[in-house]
């Protein structure tokens, strides 16, 4: 659906109103969708808002769970609040969101906050981030962040991630991905991409496997540690 996404530091008054606006435009959404042939194959979820204010996470989420949509999205997060910030919102809101359908928080791809948000019950995400961080010169492996413009990596033969299995890792050393970003050669940020990229399908595939093995909360921890310690 439409929705109005309000800034973190967004007073009462303006995130009530913008709340209400998405409301309002979630219920012209679904009208139009349910009539149309498109909801045969098409799913439309309803977007919880109601910025940092406890009160209208809860009225969002009770709102748009009575219009019955076949999946939740949870907006206005990771608009410039600290992740603790973040997690204490998203936690509360959970509670009032509907378990029996997916719970999809919008525009969020740190490994950290994806790592807490599974913890509270987040089935989908989405994010830029991988992206635009590979433009920017940082690669995610399973060992943490290589920022790969620092000068040590100028004679640097290894690949970002020795058991990564992705095109950039099979064919070039850290020594040709600096040489590339100095010349600035667009290369650079398809080579990036392609490896931060597969790495989120790896680091998601691992911590599904780690929910189905039931050994989360373990996994968990140990990527904490090597992306944040």
């Amino acid at each position: 659906c439409l929705d109005e996404c309000s800034k973190h530091d967004e007073g009462y008054k303006y995130v009530k109103e913008a709340m209400e606006r998405t409301h309002k435009w979630a219920k012209e959404c679904k009208d139009y969708h349910d009539n149309s042939p498109n909801s045969e194959w098409q799913y439309l979820g309803g977007i919880i808002q109601g910025g940092m204010f406890d009160d209208l996470r809860k009225i969002s989420a009770e709102t748009l769970t009575l219009m019955n949509f076949p999946f939740y999205a949870i907006g206005g997060l990771s608009v410039g609040e600290t992740p603790e910030k973040m997690h204490e919102v998203l936690s509360k809101v959970m509670t009032y969101t509907n378990k029996a359908k997916p719970r999809y928080l919008m525009g969020v791809s740190e490994p950290r906050d994806i790592l807490n948000s599974v913890m509270e019950g987040i089935d989908m995400f989405d994010c830029v981030m991988p992206t635009r961080n590979a433009r920017n010169g940082e690669a995610f492996t399973m060992d943490g962040i290589i920022r790969i413009r620092n000068s040590k990596y100028r004679t640097d033969d290894t690949v970002l991630e020795e058991n990564c299995d992705c095109y950039t890792c099979k064919n070039f050393s850290k020594a040709y991905l600096n040489h590339l970003d100095k010349t600035h050669e667009i290369l650079f940020s398809i080579l990036m991409t392609i490896h931060n990229v597969r790495f989120m399908q790896r680091f998601m595939k691992d911590l599904r496997l780690s929910i189905e093995k039931d050994n989360f909360s373990d996994y968990r921890n140990n990527m904490m540690k090597k992306f944040y310690s």
